[in-house]
Order: C-alpha cells, then structure tokens, then sequence
C-alpha cells in the first residue's frame, strides 16, 4: 500500500526501529482507520492482495506477540502528536471488559486535550476490579521519570483512587490533585474538633455548588473541599491546593471517559480483539493509542481552516477525532492529498520533538 509506505517513510527517524517494523505498524494503523476494528483478519485484508491476507495476519500476531515494544518511547511520540504545549491536565481511570472467560483491565493515564484525553501510559492490570495504590504510584512515577513533575498542571481522578497512602504521596511529590471522594467519607470540621460525612459540611440547594474558605483534615494531611449537589447526589472533590475552580478543575475528568468511548463502540470497537495476553492487550492498545491521535490531530489541523460546524444547542456536530477520522478514511481511499497530510503531522511533530526528546536517549 503506498500510503502506509508514505507513512512510514516519515516515521523511520522518528522511531529508529528496522525497516520492517516501521513498515508493519503504519500498516497496522492504516488498517485500524480504514476498518474501525482491532480484528486482526479484517486489518489483514487491508494491507495487500487476498491471497496473503493469512500472511500479514500472522505477521500481525507475531508483531503483538514477540516486538520488543518500548512504552515510554510511544508515550513521547504521542505526546509530541497531540499534546500542548505547557503544563498538562491529566486524567486518570480505568477502562474494563470481558471477553468469553477473560477479563482486561487497563489503567490509564491520559492527557486532557479539549473535549478528548489523549492516552500516554498504560498498564494492564491481572485483576479484575479498582487498582491499588502500588499501582497508581508505579504509573505516575514513569510520568515523572520521562516528562517530569514540571509538566503536570494538576491530575484529575473518580472516587476510586482514593486512599491515606495515595494522597500523601501526590502531596510528598507535590503533585497538584482534584479528585472526587465518596459523599461519607470523614472530614474534619472547621473548628478540627469533630469528623464528619463530607455532605454534611455543606448546606446546599439543588445545582448550588460550594468551595470551603479553609482546608481541612482528611487522611492524614490537609486538603481544601468543594462541593457540588444535583438533582440526585452530592459531587465532592478534594484538592491539594486553595482555588475557587475546584469543580470545574475535576470537570475536565470527563474527557477520559470520551477517549475510553472512541477506543471502543464509537471509534476502533477495541473489545472486539481476541487476544488472550495481557502483553499482546498491552501492544495492541499501543498501536489503538497512535492510530486515535492521528486521527485527532488530523482533526485539528483540519478545524483550524474548515472549522465543525455547532449545532443549534451550541455544541459541535462531531469531536475532532471523529472529524479526521472521516477525513483521513475518504484520503486513504481516494489518495489524493494523503501525503500532503503525512508531511503536515510529522513536519508538526518534528517542530516539537527537540522540546520533548531532549532527554530521552532516544534520538
């Protein structure tokens, strides 16, 4: 295929890896574009003629089987692909499914980019059910081994990663956090003298939300509290420092819940894969992970000169994945214009990469 060629062409001194493995994943991705699935018969199909469909299938598998993949070099590149510039916001969570008797369980922390996060560190977890705080801690450590703590605006995270170990130590590392906690959880009052539910620390109306003026006590060390109540529940949130923005800080969580739908039903169907190896789940969300911030991008680059149109209710006809995913698709099929739109994304990750390579022993 000679788009996938073009591709690769521009990812050799990106990436440094032989010839043929360069070659293999921009076949893979154009594949998960074209087909919008992880199923490795249906990709197989797209990268030449029928009769070595069974070939590039098993040329697949035994990429995802045995490549030698380096997680912490994808994360940079990916980072240079569709991450701004600054500090970031990023998002933690989890996303699971189950497959026949086996279950995938993936950590992932994210990189809040508009409506979308972008996905840099991964890890499968061999369980099925929340992560522990080993867990946690062993992902933001690579995070600060390979882009620093000087990166980090603040991290966002659900009620499940909580815990006395887990918030002292983001505050040891002086790692600004909004995470949500559970509305019976015990805080200190004002005065330091009695604990109490989180919710009754707040006297709130229906869509009223509420900042404490003072920090208080939780789990061993001190934390400023906001609080938010609908028409059905209390939202609580804790942060490592004082700001009136602390509910709308956690807000941006949501955008990790947006990725985990694109990588599934509503982008590249990842449940729909058959593998039964937590290290082949690992690559293969990988080469999902490059293929979705292509398409981002793409979509980027495309709003800035023919922006989505919004609709009447004041929001966009589709997210920017999903604007160069279509785009990408249409160029793919026609040819037309695709290696114009190869030399502009890496010519843009080019720009970049001095900034987040620098240190990386790499390049």
């Amino acid at each position: 295929m000679k788009q996938a060629h073009s591709l690769a062409i521009k990812l050799k001194p990106l990436l440094g890896w032989h010839q043929s493995h360069i070659d293999l994943l921009a076949l893979f991705i154009f594949g998960l574009i074209q087909t919008g699935s992880v199923n490795l018969t249906r990709i197989a199909r797209t990268m030449g003629p029928s009769a070595l469909t069974d070939s590039h299938n098993k040329r697949l598998k035994r990429f995802l089987r045995s490549f030698d993949l380096n997680f912490d070099q994808i994360a940079q590149l990916i980072t240079c692909i569709s991450a701004p510039e600054g500090r970031w916001i990023l998002s933690l969570d989890r996303t699971n499914w189950q497959k026949g008797t086996f279950k995938i369980n993936i950590l992932v922390l994210a990189i809040t980019v508009d409506e979308v996060a972008i996905p840099i560190l991964w890890t499968l977890l061999p369980k099925k059910g929340n992560s522990n705080t080993e867990e946690r801690i062993v992902l933001m450590k690579r995070f600060l081994r390979i882009f620093g703590l000087e990166r980090i605006d603040y991290l966002t995270a659900d009620r499940e990663f909580k815990g006395i170990i887990w918030i002292k130590w983001l505050q040891k590392k002086r790692i600004p956090f909004r995470i949500r906690i559970a509305n019976n959880t015990l805080i200190q009052n004002r005065n330091g003298n009695r604990s109490l539910h989180a919710t009754r620390l707040f006297s709130l109306k229906a869509n009223e939300c509420m900042v404490l003026n003072k920090a208080r006590r939780l789990w061993e060390t001190q934390v400023w509290v906001g609080g938010f109540r609908s028409a059905k529940e209390h939202v609580i949130v804790i942060s490592s420092h004082k700001t009136q923005t602390i509910l709308d800080d956690y807000c941006r969580r949501w955008s990790i819940e947006t990725l985990f739908q694109s990588l599934k039903k509503r982008g590249f169907n990842l449940e729909e894969t058959g593998l039964r190896d937590m290290e082949r789940v690992e690559r293969l969300f990988a080469v999902v992970a490059l293929s979705f911030c292509w398409c981002h991008h793409a979509g980027y680059l495309l709003d800035q000169t023919k922006p989505i149109k919004i609709l009447k209710h004041g929001r966009p006809a589709k997210s920017k994945f999903r604007y160069g995913w279509d785009y990408l698709c249409t160029l793919i099929f026609n040819t037309v214009g695709l290696g114009q739109q190869i030399d502009e994304l890496v010519a843009h990750i080019n720009n970049r990469r001095p900034k987040i390579y620098a240190a990386s022993g790499y390049f």
